[in-house]
């Protein structure tokens, strides 16, 4: 055991410059694997108790084996940003270093407006670009009711995609679906590095194994009993669309709540583009858009300029962030 021990202090105290740098591509608890830049995938724990890595991180590590097949994780490079939720007790990190985010829904369960502010809200924080993608459109009327639902987002500059996913088992009678789905997604996901978000059961999965067939990335079935989506990816993963290493696709579990704890309350209408378009009006600088006279945002809500529906969400995430946490 001691020279053991020996070892791991030497591995304390080797210089920085001398570990590896590697890409954070799966996380298991407080396990890692970290793809070397030889393309290899090495299993990989973090040192000490506290696991702070996410996929999309570049770390330091070593070898803790001659097969190079196990290491330990020494420090996380510098982040160029972060997506992440918060709630009241604890943080949700999907993924760091990215580029874009697809907040995906469906027509079918019919998606909470509320938790897809959210998303974009963070997204917005961490200056990713957000793209909606409204997924099977072909079920109607769940597809033109989706399609209003989401007009104020259009109207405020968010490209909306609206596609049909179908799964392996379907696409003998939806090749076209397919066929173009496959061509749209290839357009908007080039050369970018970009996170899949949503609740369970709008196609994410689907979305995955079509545009990364050795994923197998499991289909769960919609649980129409609570009108939303059986959880079927467990944790985050990272996948490569290229072999020039310039695209990627980050998988991540299906969520139903979406904390934004971490938005500071003065900043919550900057991060919303139809409100801020309308704040900088305002008679007071410190306006709360809730009921000030010479209010610009309650003026635009007047005049249908702003939906009653982002203004009500807008309310709602005032209250949530003005709670005093005890």
């Amino acid at each position: 055991m001691r020279p053991a021990r020996t070892q791991s202090k030497a591995a304390l105290a080797a210089p920085v410059a001398e570990l590896d740098i590697g890409l954070v591509v799966a996380g298991h608890g407080r396990h890692y694997v970290v793809e070397t830049p030889d393309r290899r995938e090495v299993l990989c724990l973090p040192r000490g108790k506290k696991s702070l890595c996410v996929v999309g991180d570049k770390v330091r590590w070593m070898p803790t084996d001659d097969s190079g097949d196990h290491g330990v994780i020494d420090g996380i490079v510098e982040r160029r940003n972060l997506l992440y939720r918060q709630d009241e007790w604890r943080s949700k990190m999907f993924a760091a270093n990215i580029d874009r985010l697809l907040v995906l829904v469906a027509a079918n369960p019919v998606f909470s407006e509320s938790q897809l502010a959210r998303a974009l809200i963070a997204a917005h924080q961490a200056g990713l670009t957000a793209t909606i993608v409204l997924n099977k459109v072909d079920l109607e009327p769940a597809a033109t009711d989706a399609r209003a639902r989401l007009a104020p987002y259009r109207a405020m500059g968010y490209e909306v995609l609206e596609l049909a996913l179908k799964s392996r088992a379907e696409e003998a009678v939806a090749s076209q679906h397919t066929v173009q789905a496959k061509a749209t997604l290839n357009r908007l996901l080039a050369g970018a590095m970009t996170v899949v978000l949503g609740p369970s059961g709008t196609g994410k999965s689907t979305l995955v194994n079509l545009m990364v067939p050795d994923a197998a990335a499991p289909v769960g079935e919609v649980s129409t009993a609570l009108n939303s989506g059986k959880h079927t990816t467990t944790h985050t993963r990272w996948y490569w669309l290229d072999d020039e290493h310039q695209a990627a696709l980050i998988d991540t579990p299906g969520f139903q709540e979406f904390g934004l704890q971490h938005i500071e309350l003065a900043r919550l209408a900057s991060h919303m583009p139809d409100l801020a378009k309308h704040a900088d009006v305002c008679r007071f600088a410190n306006c709360t858009h809730d009921h000030e006279p010479g209010c610009g945002v309650l003026a635009a809500l007047g005049r249908g300029e702003i939906a009653a529906s982002r203004h009500r969400i807008y309310l709602e995430l005032r209250a949530e962030l003005g709670r005093t946490k005890w």
